[in-house]
């Protein structure tokens, strides 16, 4: 007589799938902090958000389309962090293999009547920055003493933030900065292929998110590095006359 055999069920849940974000320090010194998107279900992804020195108060929040840098409209409206550093927020707007490759950033205001003060910000997804990265000398070419660096870094989904960062600027001013196809040795200069963020004076940092040239050809992170191009710093206005620095990237 044969028995009759059972097996044990299986109680081991389902491994959860997570991704944490950082959020930097914005607009209110000292505010960082951490999202964290987990798989709920198929179609629900709940993001938490923790903040660490922030006003005890409420503070709103969003995950918007595009970077940080550049700046998006409101895709989801997550719940206000509490007075305690704390927001949960359950979405079905996208499913979790989609947020976590998403073109986005989320960013946490001060307060509904001060929404323009930001106390932390971070990219995710697609945007986020890897530790690839190439830097670039910016040389003075004029008695304003004015010098720096241009770093490229790759993100997940090959686009680049270019940073620039000056030493010898004015407190107070803002430089304009392009891109130009050639070297610094092009007769006459070379045409501008792309427009960049102009440098601030006070920080001498400029932060430029590039995704296509101003001719709307994309390009991307390894794009740059063979390219040939250079860049110009300018005192006030974008002309020969102004260049107070420069200096070749890609293949030069």
């Amino acid at each position: 007589m044969a028995g009759s055999g059972c097996t044990k069920s299986d109680s081991t849940p389902p491994p959860t799938n997570k991704t944490t974000y950082t959020l930097k320090v914005k607009d209110v010194l000292g505010v960082t902090g951490t999202a964290t998107f987990t798989e709920t279900s198929s179609t629900s992804t709940t993001i938490d958000l923790s903040l660490s020195g922030a006003p005890s108060e409420t503070h709103p929040a969003e995950l918007c389309m595009n970077t940080a840098v550049e700046g998006g409209a409101v895709v989801i409206t997550l719940n206000a962090v509490d007075a305690t550093g704390k927001s949960s927020t359950v979405t079905n707007t996208m499913s979790y293999s989609q947020l976590i490759v998403y073109d986005g950033f989320i960013k946490v205001h001060k307060s509904s009547s001060e929404p323009n003060v930001i106390l932390a910000q971070g990219d995710i997804g697609g945007n986020v920055i890897t530790t690839t990265n190439k830097s670039y000398i910016l040389d003075t070419v004029s008695t304003f003493g004015v010098s720096g660096t241009a770093l490229f870094e790759k993100r997940v989904n090959g686009t680049t933030l270019l940073t620039i960062t000056l030493t010898g600027a004015i407190a107070g001013d803002t430089y304009p900065a392009t891109i130009n196809l050639g070297s610094i040795t092009t007769i006459g200069g070379g045409p501008v292929v792309k427009g960049l963020n102009s440098v601030d004076g006070t920080s001498g940092k400029s932060y430029t998110n590039i995704r296509k040239l101003d001719n709307g050809t994309d390009i991307t992170y390894d794009n740059w590095l063979a390219y040939d191009g250079y860049i110009n710093i300018y005192h006030t206005a974008v002309s020969l006359s102004n260049i107070i620095c420069h200096g070749n990237i890609g293949a030069h």
